[in-house]
């Protein structure tokens, strides 16, 4: 789906959702992470129920994220994150990023509408010490030309960081590593301030003035391109806009927003075709902007917020088998990769279980949530690799070094490739399919 030209009501309210919604998504992620304490544990507001949260502070993940996080669908349980909601209109920020000698790490950039415009890690900028200027309008002249400049399309951003961890007995060196990274002005002072999200944690989309009034103040603050800016205002009759009063909507105004909001939130929860084979699809496929691709960004904010460009990671996803039938943990499963056809990565590669009605990861006596490349004691056969999926372990002891646990109930995995080879991006990877097995018999 490329741009719009519907006229109706109907038509239109549906053609203003898929175009805003990441502006709401994003809205809402805001306001469940940002955090409502500063370093020092001071509120932002005046007590821990006020909307005030502080924006240019860093979050520094501590834990590798586990079934009882819950801020985030999809999460990796790779990395630490570090992220932070920044708001660049009133003056640049600079952001300072340390020497990390050989670990893998990324900083993407999503401006307000999720698009991934920029990346700063391994991949592209390397991993020596940095200094970096984001900006959104002009750039200011500089007097320090160890200043990197990085144009920001929108004047609110979310910058959200993957620093790869090697395990529990890692996290040390990581955490140490997490503290070099800083957000300051350009006169060098700590950067964070009050702002007030706008909802409170866990808002949802369904209410059609609730819905408006976040994205309206969204697009107050964060203008369409201009090329899109006569687009964007044939919302208005449909009560979308920067400049809108929602108290003044009309009923039938609402009522057709709100019926857009249901089917559109519906269309976009149904499960994406097996394009890659063996139950596999690609349900991120980005580089730097999702242009006028409106359905595909609006899926990927509703389902996969946060995602990278596809040139720093691919997420492979499978809630199918082979045969087409839906993934369910109380069957088993059998996943081989053939001799010479593991992932190629020039980072590292994973898979991780999640459960399909929450898209969390999935609590299991053996606190395992992925496998992948770095994972030790897995056993590979003559250069191969063959997982088990199951929410039951297997009977040979053995093979538990090679057990995924499911929930008991509909799952899908994700296979996330860090900076993944040429033969991903040209999709000639060939994706080895998930078979259904047999139950084995004590």
């Amino acid at each position: 789906m490329s741009g719009f030209a519907s006229e109706n009501l109907t038509a239109l309210a549906r053609d203003a959702v898929i175009y805003t919604l990441p502006l709401f998504e994003m809205a809402r992620t805001r306001a469940a992470t940002c955090p409502r304490r500063d370093d020092n544990g001071e509120f932002a507001g005046d007590s821990p129920a006020s909307t005030l949260g502080w924006v240019n502070q860093l979050v520094r993940g501590r834990q590798l994220l586990g079934p009882r996080n819950r801020e985030v669908v999809t999460p990796n349980n790779d990395t630490l994150y570090l992220s932070t909601w920044l708001d660049l209109g009133n003056e640049p920020l600079v952001l300072e990023v340390p020497d990390t000698a050989d670990r893998y790490y990324v900083l993407g950039l999503l401006d307000f509408y999720t698009n991934p415009f920029e990346s700063i890690g391994t991949r592209t900028t390397g991993n020596g010490a940095r200094r970096f200027l984001l900006h959104y309008g002009d750039v200011p002249p500089l007097a320090d030309d160890d200043l990197t400049a990085i144009a920001c399309p929108t004047r609110e951003v979310w910058m959200i960081g993957r620093i790869l961890v090697d395990g529990v007995d890692d996290l040390a060196a990581a955490h140490a590593l997490q503290d070099r990274f800083a957000v300051k002005t350009l006169s060098g002072q700590p950067a964070q301030r009050r702002f007030d999200v706008g909802m409170s944690r866990g808002a949802a989309a369904g209410d059609p003035r609730f819905y408006a009034a976040a994205v309206n103040a969204a697009l107050a603050r964060n203008p369409p391109p201009a090329a899109e800016s006569a687009l964007v205002a044939r919302f208005a009759a449909v009560g979308i806009g920067a400049n809108i009063d929602v108290s003044t909507l009309a009923a039938p105004t609402l009522a057709a927003l709100g019926s857009a909001l249901e089917q559109v939130i519906a269309e976009l929860d149904v499960p994406q075709p097996s394009a890659l084979g063996g139950g596999w699809f690609l349900p991120v496929e980005v580089r730097a902007s999702f242009g006028d691709d409106y359905l595909k960004r609006a899926h990927v904010s509703r389902n996969y917020i946060g995602a990278l460009g596809v040139e720093e990671a691919m997420y492979v996803t499978a809630d199918r088998d082979s045969e087409g039938q839906p993934l369910d943990g109380r069957h088993t499963y059998e996943l081989s990769f053939p001799p010479d056809g593991l992932p190629h990565s020039q980072a590292f590669w994973s898979i991780t279980m999640y459960d399909k009605a929450s898209r969390m990861l999935v609590d299991n006596a053996i606190e395992r949530y992925s496998i992948g490349d770095r994972s030790p004691q897995l056993r590979y056969d003559e250069g191969g690799l063959s997982l088990t999926l199951s929410a039951t372990p297997p009977l040979d002891p053995a093979a538990l070094t090679n057990w995924l646990p499911a929930p008991d109930g509909l799952f899908y995995i994700m296979l996330r490739i860090y900076i993944p080879g040429a033969l991903h991006l040209d999709r000639k990877f060939h994706y080895p399919p998930i078979r259904r097995v047999p139950a084995e018999r004590p």
